[in-house]
């Protein structure tokens, strides 16, 4: 079992910035992979941003350019700096892990490839 656990979410203008933070716990596996994932109001769960087990750094499409995922050496903190918020990116964020990690190149797998999951902090982004 690893025990995620969310921090920093809240309000923002549209413009401004937020860093979201999951602390990675009580791991008994080898290595893992973190990522995170969000529910937007009416929509479907999507995968946001992953890190895979050789350091690539995976994003969805519309965050590109606006959002920054890294991690700890340790693989106990991921981290997400989320810049340029728009009103759009207002959402549940969940921090999820992966055991063991996938090979993914482009995009990021669907939910049921994440073990773990946090349980979520909300952002909420203003216009």
């Amino acid at each position: 079992e690893v025990l995620l656990v969310e921090s920093g979410g809240g309000s923002a203008q549209a413009g401004g910035s937020l860093i979201l933070s999951c602390s990675a716990s009580g791991s008994t596996y080898g290595e893992y992979c973190l990522g995170w994932f969000r529910q937007r109001p009416g929509k479907e769960l999507e995968g946001v941003s992953h890190i895979t087990s050789t350091g690539k750094k995976i994003y969805l499409d519309s965050v590109k350019g606006r959002f920054t995922v890294s991690e700890n050496n340790a693989k106990t903190t991921l981290i997400l700096q989320m810049d340029s918020l728009k009103p759009e990116d207002t959402a549940m964020y969940s921090c999820v892990g992966q055991w063991p990690c996938l090979p993914y190149t482009d995009s990021m797998g669907p939910r049921d490839e994440y073990n773990f999951w946090g349980r979520g902090t909300q952002v909420t982004v203003s216009s």
